[in-house]
């Protein structure tokens, strides 16, 4: 699979990398129920076919996607880059807190370093700039990290441009981590400018829209949800749902001429651009990873990405 250099780093990540958001398992923003084993054996299958790098959050299942990070980590012989993050922690009934508070970053990146079975954590994010007043205090934090040998680099996910700025000046990130899909590409308007000027890398969370894009899914099978599944609160799989249906619908052509999915032609979508290091790509078992990573090696033609914009430019989603 292709590899592309994260920002200025020397961390090479391949153009896919493993997204562990679901198989965290039941919390807040949850995709409803998952089994172990089948996450286990999506990771290892995946990093058999060649993706360098696993993204993961504590958030996921209140630190249980971490966890199962970490037992599938000990059955490689070659340890991936590993991403991760910070800043979201989780009550007693399993919802989001939004944390930035000095000791409790520090103490956020030994629990991560436990749960994954590691000493160094390569890529440390801020998992979301909230509370925006202690931002400098977090990222205080996350640096010291970096002092102490615990963390290799420091990167930002969901942040604004003005939010980057702030915290260069304390420690530069070296990536940022956006939502970024054919359906959300708030993106595009200033955060890729500022990061392709200041040599942040950046990998794409979602580029497959939650499932939508795949083609796998329809008004029923989204009807059919698992009830804590947090899609069901999504805009996008309800009042936006027929649209973005009917956008696949007319993307599918494009993909078929070649003998691949929908899936396939979202991801390569993402990755057309040279600044986007990478797409994160979330599955839930084997055969999910199966079909995504030949995404890794589809380069589309300028005529494609024409037709495919003329689509986007008509999509009312």
């Amino acid at each position: 699979m292709r590899t592309r250099r994260l920002g200025n780093t020397d961390l090479e990540l391949t153009v896919i990398g493993m997204g562990t958001w679901a198989i965290g398992g039941p919390w807040e923003y949850g995709w409803g129920p998952q089994n172990d084993q089948d996450s286990i054996g999506a990771i290892l299958a995946g990093i058999e076919a060649g993706i360098n790098w696993i993204d993961t959050a504590p958030a996921y299942g209140c630190g249980h996607g971490e966890e199962v990070v970490g037992r599938a980590l000990r059955q490689m012989r070659e340890k991936p880059i590993l991403a991760t993050k910070c800043g979201l922690t989780w009550d007693d009934k399993r919802r989001k807190v939004n944390c930035l508070d000095h000791d409790a970053i520090l103490a956020e990146a030994d629990a991560c370093l436990v749960r994954l079975g590691v000493e160094v954590i390569d890529l440390w994010q801020l998992h979301w700039p909230w509370p925006d007043e202690q931002l400098e205090e977090a990222w205080e934090a996350m640096a010291k990290t970096v002092e102490q040998g615990k963390v290799r680099y420091l990167g930002a996910s969901n942040f604004t441009v003005d939010q980057l700025r702030r915290v260069a000046k304390i420690c530069p990130p070296v990536s940022l981590q956006p939502p970024y899909s054919m359906i959300d590409r708030r993106a595009e308007v200033e955060l890729f400018e500022y990061c392709r000027k200041n040599q942040l890398g950046i990998v794409c969370y979602s580029p497959m829209q939650k499932g939508l894009l795949t083609g796998k899914y329809t008004e029923k099978r989204v009807a059919e949800l698992a009830p804590d599944d947090h899609r069901r609160r999504d805009p996008n799989f309800n009042e936006k749902l027929k649209a973005n249906l009917a956008l696949v619908e007319r993307l599918r052509p494009i993909a078929l001429r070649h003998g691949r999915t929908p899936a396939q032609l979202a991801i390569a979508w993402v990755l057309r651009l040279e600044e986007v290091t990478a797409a994160i790509v979330g599955a839930r078992n084997e055969t999910q990873i199966a079909e995504t990573i030949p995404a890794g090696d589809w380069i589309l033609s300028r005529e494609e990405l024409d037709e495919i914009e003329e689509l986007l430019a008509h999509s009312h989603a």
